[in-house]
């Protein structure tokens, strides 16, 4: 995925009312950009970091630009444009970068599935049946580890998503649950059970049941970022 012109380079003001964020550009212009992150952030941003945007000159929109990355409290790079896992894993699935996912005949995004009103991120059609797909963009990374974890907040839809999973993977349908690591300097992946012990429980409950749990990280850059590695995840 390239950006096309490149990101922009800024310092971070603050972040408010979720979608909302403050930034003073390179020459010093001070600007609102949309946050496209319904999560915490935890550990993605700091007062006077540095963040990268890109504008736009649509005249339907509200504000003038996104805010795509931010360098960590680590020094690490974080995509907090959630919107971009599913692109950056659909860029991937067409190039065969994801071995376990490679070969299949059609691809589908956001299709209905389950029990719980659930839409699959992606259904991959393979001559011997179909592989529903569940992305998550993980982004919170620690001082002390290149471990990452998921989630950075509660989330009820994301334990959902697992029990669809399980039940999929119990009926004989092959079920992945893909990480998107949108954070560089990271090896490996884990539940962040100490923020939704919940999430993590069912984790390992859709592990046993069947269901395939795999991680890719990202290169990330003002030009661009890709999915390039696969990471261990740690249950």
């Amino acid at each position: 995925m390239q950006f096309d012109p490149p990101l922009e380079e800024g310092r971070l003001l603050r972040r408010y009312k979720r979608f909302l964020a403050d930034i003073e550009t390179a020459s010093g212009e001070q600007m609102t950009i949309h946050c496209a992150n319904t999560g915490s952030m935890l550990n993605c941003m700091s007062e006077g970091c540095r963040v990268w945007f890109s504008r736009s000159n649509d005249p339907k929109r509200k504000l003038p630009g996104s805010w795509e990355i931010s360098e960590t409290p680590q020094g690490r790079l974080a995509c907090i444009n959630t919107a971009r896992a599913n692109a950056l894993v659909e860029e991937a699935l067409r190039a065969g970068l994801i071995a376990e996912l490679v070969g299949f005949t059609a691809l589908k995004r956001e299709v209905p599935y389950g029990v719980e009103n659930s839409r699959a991120d992606f259904r991959l059609d393979y001559p011997d049946g179909p592989v529903f797909v569940e992305v998550k963009s993980v982004t919170l990374g620690f001082d002390d580890s290149d471990v990452a974890a998921f989630p950075d907040a509660v989330t009820q839809r994301g334990s959902k998503h697992l029990r669809e999973l399980a039940t999929l993977a119990r009926a004989g349908v092959r079920a992945v649950q893909l990480y998107c690591v949108n954070l560089s300097g990271i090896r490996a992946v884990r539940a962040a059970v100490e923020i939704d012990p919940a999430y993590a429980a069912g984790l390992r409950e859709a592990k046993a049941a069947g269901v395939e749990v795999l991680a890719y990280g990202a290169e990330l850059s003002s030009a661009g970022i890709a999915l390039t590695r696969r990471l261990d995840v740690q249950l």
